[in-house]
């Protein structure tokens, strides 16, 4: 009883928490009026409102985090 208390307490737990999917592509366009960037698979990532842009250049390659509750891009980082 004990072991299916603490299961099931464990899987609860995980159902709260945010699930984020990984993509890696190269950046194919950079929109900084929308704050969102294009890869190569042909979707269209969008960043949070704050994010800083400048860095990102058409042609990098990144692998790119995602928020699968909100859509959002949670980091992108350089790929290999």
């Amino acid at each position: 009883m004990k072991k299916t208390l603490a299961t099931t307490a464990a899987l609860l737990a995980f159902l709260g928490t945010a699930y984020a999917a990984s993509v890696q592509g190269t950046i194919q366009a950079v929109d900084a009026t929308t704050k969102s960037i294009t890869l190569d698979d042909g979707k269209i990532y969008q960043l949070s409102p704050d994010a800083k842009i400048g860095k990102l250049k058409v042609g990098a390659k990144v692998a790119v985090t995602v928020d699968d509750k909100t859509g959002m891009v949670t980091s992108i980082k350089k790929a290999s």
